[in-house]
C-alpha cells in the first residue's frame, strides 16, 4: 500500500507541538507527541527519536499501526512509539496523543490517586484519569512500552479516558485534535499541581460531570486562544 505523503502544514503542526510542549515544561529531552496522518487512519506522524525541543520538520516520520516506520530510515524509532500505535488501533476518536512525564502528575500515578478536574480549565479530566499498571502485564520491566503487547494493555486501560497514568513512569493523554492535546498536557500539569496544593488545606470541591463537560465544551472551543499564544513564544521552527 503506498500511502500518501501527509500535508506539510500538519507536519510543521507537530513540530510547533513538540515545541511548545517543551517551552511549557510538560517534556523535557523525553517525551514524545504524534497525530494521526491526514489522509489515512491507518498511519500517524512522530519525530524520530529527538529530545522535542529540537524536533524539526525532517525529523517527522509516517508510522503505520504497528508501530513500524512507512519508509525506511537510519534515524532511531522512539522506544515507546508502541504507545501511540495501539492507542491510534483501538480509539479511531482520537487524532493525537502526548506522552510525557511531567513532574507534578508522577506522584499520583505512584500513589495510585486519579486526577480528578480542581478548575474549568481541567474539565476534560470530568471521567477522571485512568492508570496503568505495568507490572499486571509484564511484572518486573524498564517500565517503558516498547512493544506492541504493552502497548495494547496501555490502550486497554486508557479505555475511553482522556489521560492514563503510568505508576512510576508518567502519563499518556489523548484528544480529537493536536491543539487539543497539547493544551490538555500542559493544563493535566496544571491541575495536578493545583490538586497537590488544595489536597493540604482539605477536602477538595472537585467539578461535578456535567459541570466538567461543560467546562470542556467552553474551553476547548477556544483552544486557538492559547495555542497562539504558546505558538508564537516559542519563534520560528525549522
Amino acid at each position: 500500500m503506498t500511502v500518501p505523503a501527509p500535508d506539510p502544514a500538519l507536519v510543521e503542526k507537530l513540530v510547533i507541538a513538540n515545541r511548545i510542549l517543551f517551552s511549557q515544561g510538560v517534556v523535557d529531552g523525553f517525551g514524545h507527541v504524534s497525530v494521526r496522518h491526514d489522509q489515512s487512519n491507518e498511519h500517524f506522524l512522530l519525530s524520530c527519536n529527538r529530545a522535542p525541543g529540537l524536533v524539526k520538520r525532517t525529523d517527522i516520520m509516517v508510522y503505520d499501526l504497528n508501530g513500524d516506520p512507512v519508509v525506511p530510515s537510519s534515524q532511531r524509532s522512539y522506544l515507546e512509539r508502541f504507545i501511540h500505535s495501539e492507542i491510534y488501533r483501538v480509539r479511531p476518536d482520537v487524532m493525537a496523543v502526548v506522552h510525557s512525564h511531567s513532574t507534578s502528575v508522577i506522584p499520583f500515578g505512584a500513589t495510585g490517586q486519579r486526577l480528578r478536574p480542581i478548575f474549568h480549565m481541567s474539565g476534560f479530566l470530568g471521567s477522571g484519569s485512568a492508570l496503568f499498571e505495568i507490572r499486571e502485564s509484564a511484572g518486573n520491566t524498564d517500565l517503558l512500552i516498547s512493544n506492541s503487547g504493552l502497548g495494547k494493555a496501555l490502550a486497554k486501560s486508557l479505555a475511553q479516558h482522556t489521560c492514563v497514568l503510568m505508576r512510576g513512569h508518567g502519563s499518556t493523554t489523548v484528544a480529537p485534535s493536536l491543539e487539543r492535546v497539547v493544551y490538555r498536557a500542559i493544563y493535566a500539569e496544571e491541575n495536578a499541581k493545583l490538586q497537590l496544593t488544595a489536597s493540604s488545606l482539605g477536602p477538595i470541591e472537585f467539578l461535578t460531570p456535567e459541570e466538567a463537560e461543560l467546562a470542556m465544551t467552553s474551553t476547548e472551543g477556544q483552544v486557538m486562544r492559547p495555542w497562539e499564544l504558546w505558538r508564537q513564544q516559542i519563534g520560528d521552527v525549522q
